[in-house]
């Protein structure tokens, strides 16, 4: 697949600038230069980074918002019950075409991303930090930046993991890191329990350690001086995929849009392809801050603010973002790489004219991908088609039932080449919801990152399982009734792909 990697990001920033600080005189901060615009680095006993990062309430940057002191907390006491040893991974795999703020800091100003990482991993003890990246002229950044830096402190290295989407999920990039597959895992291992090397590894976004150093220099009161009370400080946000900028946490998404020249069009997509289209009529209350987002169902995600102009066509633009997306599957989950691709082909039968018909394979392809993946793809690109049809009702039944909006498709939202295509299928059959009233004492778990669609399962166990529209079992979790254990039983043991398991 042909990647996109000369991108470069346009900086810009609302008035004080932290993590960009200096770059409006400089393209990329060495280490005098970066020393001469933060300062020194203090250093920090474990309790007292758990205190500072409480005391900012900083969350990850990368997607979750998960609290960093929890995770901290969670690295210690599960080091603690083993030897001692962690370790920390910088999660630099902006895999997302519409996100550049990772790749801006990264190439930039490198040693505030270390700063971070290692205040971190001196305060816990862990010897080595880990820096995953795609790009190589980021990789060639941070390989300078650690020069710079000598010998002293933890291990600092830099790897080149696969450029793909799903290569951002946290077990993908302990895969990447360890030299395999930069997929997810398929199973909910905790990081904090089992990550590098086995070891409880400490894993967070770019943007997330850079921060940390930004609020070790200043102080939690210095740092709060600047955002909301229950949202302190600022955030980077990539507008329009090409704008990186560092803005306070409240300032009006309008503003941002403004500043960076741009206007709300027909809508914006907020949170990135697994992200929520807004309105132009509710941007006017909105702003940057997880309490404003959540009113609309929405999140900032990993910062990716994108708004559509009024001339291209949004079933277009959402169909080219739908077959990349399904390009862009681990190929581990049959759900996924076949219901993906299938989703994408219902998007382009609507943009065609393919009646209702094509809207209902549609929706009938979204149901069928949801709550079935190894990780959140599925889920996540079902979720943009959804906003997207929620957001352009008009625009899409006029391409399904009618001659089209009139717009062409510019290509506006922004994409890494080459995405694969896949077959168009039949709708599902009937709901399963009927099950749900039922007696069940067990459930029967299907692992789709073994699972190879052979359906014997189905035959085993009809009443139970039922197949969807590609041929794999239509759900992740089945609940047996008593009645019914034993052909559960058999249907786990006679799976070719020891894809079933029981579970109380």
């Amino acid at each position: 697949m042909g990647r996109v990697i000369s991108t470069k990001p346009r900086l810009a920033c609302i008035d004080p600038p932290r993590l960009l600080a200096g770059l409006d005189e400089t393209y990329r901060l060495d280490r005098v230069g970066h020393l001469t615009v933060h300062g020194s680095m203090p250093a920090l006993r474990a309790d007292e980074l758990v205190a500072l990062a409480e005391n900012i309430d900083l969350r990850g940057r990368g997607g979750a918002g998960f609290p960093f002191a929890k995770k901290v907390t969670a690295v210690i006491e599960s080091a603690g019950r083993r030897d001692g040893r962690c370790a920390v991974v910088v999660n630099g795999s902006e895999g997302e075409p519409s996100c550049l703020k990772d790749t801006a800091l990264l190439l930039h100003t490198p040693h505030l991303v270390i700063d971070g990482a290692v205040l971190a991993a001196t305060a816990m003890g862990a010897d080595d930090v880990a820096i995953a990246v795609h790009r190589p002229d980021v990789e060639e950044s941070l390989s300078a930046a650690i020069a710079e830096r000598g010998p002293s402190g933890p291990r600092v290295q830099v790897s080149v993991t696969d450029d793909r989407f799903v290569a951002g999920e946290g077990g993908a990039v302990i895969n990447g890191i360890s030299g395999a597959p930069a997929i997810p895992n398929g199973r909910k291992i905790r990081t904090s329990d089992s990550g590098l090397a086995g070891l409880p590894t400490l894993l967070s976004n770019t943007e997330t350690f850079a921060q940390l150093a930004v609020a070790a220099r200043m102080g939690a009161l210095p740092f709060r001086s600047v955002g909301l009370p229950t949202e302190p400080g600022t955030t980077l946000l990539t507008v329009g995929g090409k704008f990186v900028m560092e803005t306070p946490f409240g300032v009006p998404l309008s503003y941002v849009l403004e500043l960076c020249g741009l206007t709300p069009g027909q809508g914006v997509l907020v949170g990135g392809y697994h992200g929520k289209w807004l309105l132009p009529d509710s941007l006017a209350s909105v702003n940057i801050s997880r309490e404003s987002m959540e009113k609309y169902n929405a999140r900032l995600g990993a910062g990716a603010v994108l708004p559509i102009p009024e001339n291209t066509c949004p079933v277009g633009e959402t169909a080219r973002v739908a077959r990349w997306l399904a390009g862009e599957t681990a190929n581990q989950c049959g759900p996924c790489f076949i219901g993906l691709p299938a989703l994408a082909d219902a998007i382009g039968q609507v943009e065609r004219g393919g009646g209702q018909a094509a809207l209902d394979t549609v929706s009938a392809y979204i149901e069928s991908v949801k709550r079935r993946g190894a990780c959140s793809h599925p889920d996540g690109t079902a979720g943009f088609v959804t906003t997207a049809l929620e957001a352009f009702p008009d625009e899409f039944r006029e391409h399904a039932l009618g001659p089209g909006c009139g717009r062409p498709t510019l290509g506006v939202l922004p994409l890494t080449d080459g995405a694969p295509s896949g077959p168009l299928a039949l709708p599902p059959g009937p709901s399963a919801a009927r099950r749900d009233e039922r007696d069940e004492s067990e459930q029967l778990l299907v692992d789709w990152t073994l699972c190879q669609g052979h359906g014997l399962c189905a035959d085993i166990l009809p009443e139970v399982i039922e197949l969807g529209i590609d041929g794999y079992p239509n759900r992740a979790k089945y609940g047996v009734p008593r009645q019914l254990r034993g052909q559960a039983v058999r249907a786990v043991r006679r799976c070719p792909a020891l894809a079933l398991r029981m579970e109380a």
